[in-house]
């Protein structure tokens, strides 16, 4: 581990972020244009201590799941988050073993729509980058790790995934989402990333190898969504999906469905201004 180095190449890659990059308001008292530590911390799910302490070349050696918290945190690219793990002591891991990049264009987008949530998803789930009001309806997405990236492998391995859904809409979200995996799986047929998906998916929940097996295709585009948020209730949206020509990302965009919703929505937004949410609804997006 080379802690000098370590220490200097987060501050760099730190003060070269600005904070709509990741969803974060500019606000008028930044003495940098780049993000604080504590929006480091926050973004990446770890404590303003430890990231101090990796600035300051005093921290113990990183996990490699710290180093891909950290590398999503900072919008690292594939070569910077190999040399982010490098630096710290450990292999680099495949570049889909961590997490893929956003596009830079998409993340301009996200910036570009404002107080509309929007999200970049990879063709499996995956959140790769989100604007501010989409990080007060979905939480921060670098808390999750290995399978647990994907949407699809929550829903059925962790019953709190579908907290956001109204009971009476979880059964067709559960088929759309099988048929969409599926989809995929089709268009990446031999791909070791989604065989193994699937399979292991297979292995942990029957619903899913049931669903599985009735060989449903669909590929989700416009859809109208009712969303449960913890903190401003019931929230209906409507969804448009935009795909990168090598349908390898997916740009998701959310508008309020009827006035109660935006109404929902101005008040979530002020909410986050007076305390950013620690937790997540882990909203299902897909």
């Amino acid at each position: 581990m080379e802690r000098e180095q370590l220490a200097d190449f987060l501050r760099s890659r730190r003060e070269a972020v600005r904070p709509a990059d990741v969803g974060l308001p500019e606000g008028p008292r930044r003495r940098t244009a780049g993000l604080r530590r504590e929006e480091v911390a926050m973004l990446a799910g770890m404590s303003v201590d430890y990231v101090v302490r990796l600035e300051q070349g005093r921290s113990s050696q990183p996990s490699a799941q710290l180093l891909g918290a950290l590398a999503r945190a900072l919008r690292l690219s594939e070569d910077e988050r190999a040399h982010l793990f490098h630096l710290a002591g450990h292999r680099a891991p495949p570049a889909d073993g961590v997490a893929r990049l956003a596009r830079a264009g998409l993340v301009r987008m996200l910036d570009l729509l404002g107080d509309t949530p929007a999200l970049v998803l990879s063709d499996l789930g995956e959140l790769l980058a989100q604007n501010r009001t989409a990080f007060l309806l979905n939480g921060d997405p670098a808390r999750f790790s290995g399978d647990r990236r994907y949407l699809v492998y929550r829903w059925f391995t962790d019953p709190e995934a579908r907290a956001a859904a109204p009971p009476e809409d979880r059964e067709e979200l559960t088929r759309r989402i099988v048929a969409d995996l599926r989809a995929t799986a089709g268009r990446r047929s031999g791909d070791p990333t989604v065989t193994g998906l699937v399979e292991r998916l297979r292995a942990a929940s029957a619903e899913f190898r049931r669903l599985w097996a009735e060989h449903e295709v669909a590929v989700r585009r416009a859809d109208r969504k009712t969303l449960l948020h913890p903190r401003v209730g019931r929230l209906v949206m409507d969804c448009e999906t935009l795909v990168t020509p090598d349908q390898g990302q997916q740009l998701l965009v959310l508008t309020p469905a009827d006035v109660e919703t935006r109404e929902r929505l101005d008040l979530l937004r002020v909410l986050g201004i007076q305390e950013f949410p620690t937790g997540a609804t882990d909203t299902p997006t897909r």
